[in-house]
C-alpha cells in the first residue's frame, strides 16, 4: 500500500525513480538491511534516507 502510494506520488510530480522489489531481488534486500531497515517503502533522496511513505519530508527534499 505505501509502496504504492510512493511510487504515484513520485510519477506525479515527474521524479525518476527506480523501483527494486525485495521479494524477487536479493542484493535489494540485502541492501536494505546494510540500512539498516526490514520495512518499506525505503526512498533514498541523495544523502537522505525517507522511510514509510512520509510526504511531507519527501516534499522538503525534493524542493
Amino acid at each position: 500500500m505505501f509502496c504504492q502510494m510512493a511510487k504515484e506520488y513520485l510519477s506525479r510530480r515527474g521524479i525518476e525513480f527506480s523501483e527494486r522489489d525485495i521479494a524477487v531481488d536479493k542484493q535489494a534486500m540485502a541492501e536494505l538491511m546494510e540500512l539498516g531497515y526490514l520495512t518499506t517503502p525505503v526512498i533514498l533522496v541523495g544523502d537522505e534516507v525517507v522511510v514509510g511513505f512520509d510526504r511531507r519530508r519527501l516534499d522538503e527534499l525534493l524542493a
